[in-house]
């Protein structure tokens, strides 16, 4: 009987350190995981013997406690699908296949940890009350029984079992698991505080689970979304919850509901208060788990659950479904769009109803998931409008985030766009120079910080009649507005030297004529002196930028430069601009106003070096003076 030792890496080896000794504070979960992974794997056999009735053994699920006082030792067993050799080591030999130094980064805030929903390490709390794991499993249709045992700390054995260890499983297929009980950890091998652990945390579970040799389960064992919901408490919800996503938060939304007529199913789906490690991974896969006749089926229906609602975690049970239908035939099903297009509309308007009835709770789960339903403003045009009903945004008219639906109430009278900015921060958009004009003139202007806030905005040109326009593109009349004193707005008329301004902008226009496409009086400004602006039929400027990092885009139409005309360093160049010849500190002057824009708008300059020389000269000269 040849047995393989394997090696857990350093990093492996920290976080069971952390996971067996400060990550929980109350033990009880070590069983309730163990018995939430049973019933996961008898779950996943019922969808084994539909697709193949040779797995079919005519004897229902079930999951056995049993203890060994003298031993000291303590035994899950259940008959589901099982494991193979490889699927022991990949299972229960690798933590976090996306790398333990992801991990790693979590751990360093204890009091915040969610480890076992993110990174799918509730086995390993079994360390908390076993100095060593034993694990003998035979995967469903296959005659070889495996064993896999480790401490916890330097690594894990794994061989065939022996005849012995073999005749602990329940039946043909199956998996045990025996924990070596830690002196800490007695009370463990006590029947009162198993049944109580049961009852507490896995009561739920439509598995029944029995203690010993008892003849009745310790558990009610029926699936808790076919009980009618003023008979479920919000515990045992949270239970459910807790479950079914294998995390340890609380729900910040509960939607429990039964669909009927021509189209039935039940749905009893949570949205989290705390995001997934990997909500922004690419390959990363919802969570709601789809039944057939309380018959589970799959986690993986790629179509029964919108990208942009990925992180909401449950289950959807299907009474129109056939029971054998196989994986291939879910992702073209007719059946599956249509449930799809019925819990998207029911998950936005329950949560329209919460922004209403707990906006507190709202802002929760719109501050850790607002950036993926935007998702959806994108790619899914049909819920669109239910979409926006729940959008929130940050403005320059309050700290607090605000619907467009407030946005429209405060518009100005005689305004038909709404004005939004996008960029990476917020603190640098509020002291943005574009903004300078809007803010003057008491007009709101959305702040959009999220990745997916520039491509949204290609595809919605409007919002109730009322266009989109970003405030750093294109020439935007200003002068119909008055200031939010309810002074009217300055005039565009031209000052004693107009002459001097529109040489100093023939200047600029021919000095930098190879890094701006023109140079225009500006509208926007109030306080800066200059500022830069997307074209007209250009991308806008945040747009740009994301594109060249994302895409090595290569803009075509250049930026427009923009002066405040009544600055006094813009009075003061222009002036000199009037000058024959024209002295070198115009030059400089003019570039270091075109750097001048780069740098608030966080890009870098054009030539660095060159920017230091010039600012040098002007310094020089400053302190001369």
């Amino acid at each position: 009987m040849t047995t393989h030792t394997h090696n857990f890496d350093t990093d492996v080896s920290r976080l069971l350190d952390i996971v067996a000794n400060a990550l929980y504070t109350n033990q009880d979960v070590f069983l309730r995981e163990l018995i939430s992974n049973a019933a996961d794997a008898c779950d996943r056999l019922r969808y084994e013997q539909v697709l193949n009735p040779a797995l079919a053994t005519g004897k229902s699920a079930r999951i056995h406690i049993s203890k060994n006082t003298a031993a000291r030792t303590l035994m899950i067993r259940d008959n589901g699908i099982g494991m193979s050799e490889p699927e022991l080591r990949e299972n229960l030999g690798t933590i976090a296949r996306s790398g333990t130094a992801k991990i790693m980064e979590q751990v360093k805030d204890k009091s915040s940890l969610n480890l076992i929903g993110q990174f799918g390490v509730g086995f390993y709390a079994s360390f908390m009350v076993a100095s060593r794991v034993e694990v003998i499993s035979r995967k469903a249709g296959e005659n070889n029984v495996f064993y896999w045992e480790s401490d916890g700390k330097t690594g894990y054995n794994i061989r065939p079992a022996s005849q012995i260890e073999s005749d602990l499983l329940l039946e043909a297929a199956g998996t045990a698991i025996i924990l070596h009980i830690k002196d800490s950890a007695s009370e463990f091998l006590i029947d009162d505080k198993i049944k109580q652990v049961v009852l507490n945390w896995s009561d739920h579970i439509d598995v029944p689970v029995y203690l010993e040799l008892e003849d009745l389960p310790v558990n009610a064992g029926s699936a808790l979304w076919t009980r009618p919901r003023d008979t479920i408490t919000p515990a045992q919800y949270s239970d459910f919850y807790h479950h079914i996503g294998h995390v340890f938060d609380e729900p910040v939304m509960t939607a429990h509901w039964t669909a009927e007529g021509t189209m039935e199913y039940t749905a009893l789906l949570f949205i989290p208060s705390m995001r997934p490690w990997d909500l922004y991974d690419p390959g990363r896969k919802h969570a709601v788990r789809l039944y057939v006749k309380r018959v589970y089926i799959t986690e993986n229906v790629e179509n029964l659950v919108y990208p942009w609602l990925r992180f909401m975690r449950g289950i959807i049970d299907s009474q129109d479904l056939p029971l054998n239908i196989s994986r291939e035939m879910l992702q073209r099903s007719a059946i599956v769009e249509k449930i799809r297009r019925s819990v998207t509309k029911k998950i936005l308007s329950e949560l329209s109803a919460l922004s209403q009835k707990d906006p507190a709770a709202f802002d929760t789960f719109w501050h850790q998931f607002g950036a993926v339903i935007k998702e959806g403003l994108y790619d899914a045009v049909e819920h669109r409008d239910d979409i926006f009903k729940i959008c929130r945004f940050f403005s320059s008219y309050q700290d607090s985030l605000t619907s467009l639906e407030e946005y429209l109430s405060r518009m100005k009278p005689s305004q038909e766009d709404i004005y939004y900015m996008t960029g990476e921060k917020r603190e640098s958009l509020k002291h943005s120079p574009q903004l300078e004009g809007f803010t003057s003139r008491g007009l709101e202007v959305l702040f959009l910080t999220d990745t997916i806030d520039p491509f949204w905005l290609q595809m919605v040109s409007a919002y109730q009649g009322k266009k989109f326009v970003s405030i750093t593109k294109g020439d935007i009349n200003l002068d119909r507005f008055s200031s939010s004193k309810g002074e009217a707005a300055p005039v565009n008329t031209p000052p004693e030297n107009h002459d001097h301004i529109e040489k100093l902008i023939l200047f600029l226009s021919q000095e930098l004529s190879g890094d701006v496409g023109s140079v225009r009086i500006s509208k926007r400004l109030t306080d800066s002196p200059v500022c830069l602006v997307a074209d007209e039929k250009g991308v806008d400027m945040h747009m740009e930028r994301v594109l060249k990092i994302q895409q090595k885009y290569d803009p075509q139409a250049k930026r427009v430069l923009e002066i405040n005309k009544n600055h006094p360093l813009i009075q003061k160049l222009a002036f000199l601009s009037t000058l024959d010849p024209k002295p070198g500190s115009l030059t400089d002057g003019a570039r270091l106003l075109l750097d001048q824009a780069l740098i608030i708008q966080g890009e870098p300059v054009n030539d660095p070096s060159s920017f230091v020389k010039r600012l040098t000269r002007l310094m020089e000269s400053s302190l001369a003076a």
